[in-house]
């Protein structure tokens, strides 16, 4: 894709891309366990009401966030009982976490770009990812999220980068729009290999996973 503007940073979405998708599945976990009828909707309801509380922008508190959704759907348990399922869904893909770190060391500028909650900040106490990346860009502390369009241009100016130099990776179609809106390049994730083929494209990047150093990944 030569008539592309070269691409000098690559921003990773979390949940869904760098993990596995810990919220939707998770709310689906709760749902179906506790026998209710909308079990299949939660998800959506939840991701509704993370923005509608403010707690995904660090407008509102988590104890806001289950109490809503616990009037929304009928849900039961405590604040710690609802999160569990949550954060155990969420697992690191040790292919992607490679990725990340070969698209350093190729010297492209990586990110993390995620619509998430103080959450995230507890995830990464007990993985961390966050050092594999150059910047991150949570819309817990940013107070703004990806239904924000304005996001996208903040973070190129924050980046100091033309739009078209920015490549993102996310599973949503919603956000890979908004993205390409506003003049970004964007890539729907489907799965690693389909991802690395696209990059290898893209980037000239060997299409197959390099080996993780001896002990893991590290980061």
């Amino acid at each position: 894709m030569s008539s592309q503007p070269e691409i000098r940073a690559v921003l990773f979405d979390y949940g869904g891309v760098l993990a596995e998708e810990g919220f939707f599945d998770g709310m689906q976990q709760l749902g179906r366990e506790q026998g209710l009828p909308n079990a299949d909707e939660l998800p959506r309801i939840g991701l509704d009401v993370v923005y509608e509380t403010g707690y995904v922008t660090g407008r509102g508190s988590e104890a806001a966030f289950w109490e809503r959704l616990r009037e929304r759907t009928g849900l039961r348990g405590s604040d710690a009982e609802l999160r569990r399922p949550i954060f155990e869904g969420f697992v690191l893909r040790p292919g992607m976490l490679a990725l990340v770190r070969q698209l350093r060391e190729a010297g492209y500028r990586v990110g993390l770009l995620s619509d998430q909650t103080d959450w995230l900040d507890r995830l990464d106490e007990r993985d961390h990812f966050y050092p594999a990346f150059d910047d991150l860009f949570i819309s817990y502390h940013l107070g703004m999220g990806k239904r924000d369009e304005a996001l996208f241009d903040y973070v190129a100016k924050t980046l100091d980068l033309p739009p078209a130099a920015i490549l993102f990776i996310d599973d949503n179609p919603g956000n890979v729009e908004r993205a390409r809106r506003h003049g970004w390049q964007a890539i729907r994730f489907t799965g690693e290999e389909p991802l690395r083929e696209e990059l290898s494209k893209r980037l000239g990047l060997p299409p197959h996973p390099s080996p993780l150093p001896r002990g893991g990944e590290g980061a």
